[in-house]
């Protein structure tokens, strides 16, 4: 047995243990970068950029994951997920600690870019991790698990940016969100702690092309509902507080109001597999876009906290089921010993509408209002809730 690889004895009791250890690893990770995203727009705004300044400065967020994300998969297949997931931590932390040691504009579009180019490494590295752990209901199950953590982390990210933003201005915030970030590095540093089971089936699988996945029409038809979802989750965080801001709310208001989706989406993963048993995959994820375009195309015209935190609330019931089914496809999706490369190919695509879309709708939002932002993503998302349906009925049809 390799160094450093642990021998499971109980293996039921030892899984659920290492899944929660590294689902805890990740949560911390997930709060810093989720209240990162946050906390840039609103530091952004206080700097004094516009919308389209703001777009750009959200696509930083995915050009080197765009980039990457198919080699950050086949660094996991070939190596194991242990040194991607430490180096991908600190670089995090690194990221998020620029703003706060170099004040100004310039500061933010370094900061994402690095915070991106780390995330990377680590984000795919452990879904390759969660995925490795079980397969079949337990593959499902275990990142429904991990999708809990994200929505814990979902909720404590802003509400904490929030709260520490309004007491100690956004460079200690920074610093407070690159301290935590530190914290998984270091636990993963600890001898004998990556688990036996995580190396992958096949990593002596022949070099194939990309084109070898995509040419599973399920596979494709995957990555487009993910790349919505993703879009939908992502507009929301970054828009969201510039709405809530124009509206006069104060930047402990739009951290909760943030957070919503979040608690929303614990609650409903809670309930996942009772509904995939009941409306398939499918409509899961046709009845998810459909209710986040409603939501979408009902913020601009409510301005009470009340009403917008029952939006968002909605909305996280609706895209809370969203990434964790299409996490869990592209893995099963994938051919033996190709699970990173697959996770890789899903991210690559999400990045892609990472970049292309904020800056489309800060362009949209510089030259008509954020109204219209709002408005086509909602249009986008009831889009692609019609193609579901349409394929969801040609599954159902005998």
């Amino acid at each position: 047995m390799p160094r450093g690889d642990v021998k499971l004895r109980h293996p039921d009791t030892a899984l659920r243990m290492t899944l929660y250890l590294f689902v805890s690893l990740a949560m911390l990770n997930l709060i810093a970068l989720k209240g990162s995203r946050m906390l840039l727009s609103l530091y952004a705004i206080d700097l004094g950029a516009g919308p389209f300044a703001i777009g750009v400065l959200v696509a930083m967020y995915a050009i080197f994951p765009l980039l990457l994300a198919l080699t950050a998969g086949k660094t996991a297949d070939r190596i194991g997920p242990k040194w991607p997931l430490i180096i991908g931590s600190f670089g995090l932390s690194a990221g998020l600690a620029v703003p706060a040691f170099f004040p100004g504009l310039s500061a933010l579009y370094w900061s994402p870019a690095l915070i991106g180019l780390f995330w990377i490494f680590f984000h795919v590295s452990m879904h390759q991790l969660v995925g490795a752990l079980g397969d079949g209901v337990a593959r499902v199950r275990n990142f429904a698990t991990f999708s809990l953590g994200a929505s814990i982390a979902g909720m404590i990210g802003p509400v904490l940016v929030g709260f520490v933003l309004e007491h100690f201005g956004p460079n200690l915030t920074y610093a407070a969100l690159a301290a935590i970030a530190c914290v998984p590095a270091i636990v993963l540093l600890l001898p004998r702690l990556m688990p036996a089971h995580h190396r992958h089936e096949a990593t002596q699988a022949p070099d194939r092309s990309v084109r070898d996945l995509l040419a599973n029409p399920d596979m494709r038809r995957n990555l487009l509902i993910s790349g919505l979802v993703l879009t939908g989750i992502d507009l929301y965080g970054f828009y969201l507080p510039i709405l809530g801001r124009a509206f006069g709310l104060s930047a402990s208001a739009i951290g909760v109001i943030v957070a919503m989706p979040a608690v929303a989406a614990f609650a409903v993963r809670l309930w996942m597999p009772h509904l995939v048993r009941r409306f398939t995959e499918e409509g899961v994820l046709t009845g998810s876009l459909a209710l986040a375009a409603l939501c979408y195309f009902a913020f601009p015209l409510f301005r009470e906290p009340l009403v917008l935190g029952l939006f968002a609330f909605v909305m996280g019931l609706g895209l809370g089921c969203g990434q964790p089914l299409t996490i869990t496809l592209s893995y099963n999706y994938s051919p033996p010993g190709r699970a990173g490369e697959a996770l890789g190919l899903r991210l690559t695509v999400n990045k892609l509408t990472q970049i292309l879309v904020p800056i489309a709708f800060g362009s949209l939002g510089a030259w008509f209002g954020l109204y219209p932002v709002f408005w086509s993503s909602a249009a986008m998302l009831a889009g692609g809730s019609l193609i579901n349906a349409r394929r969801d009925k040609s599954v159902r049809a005998p």
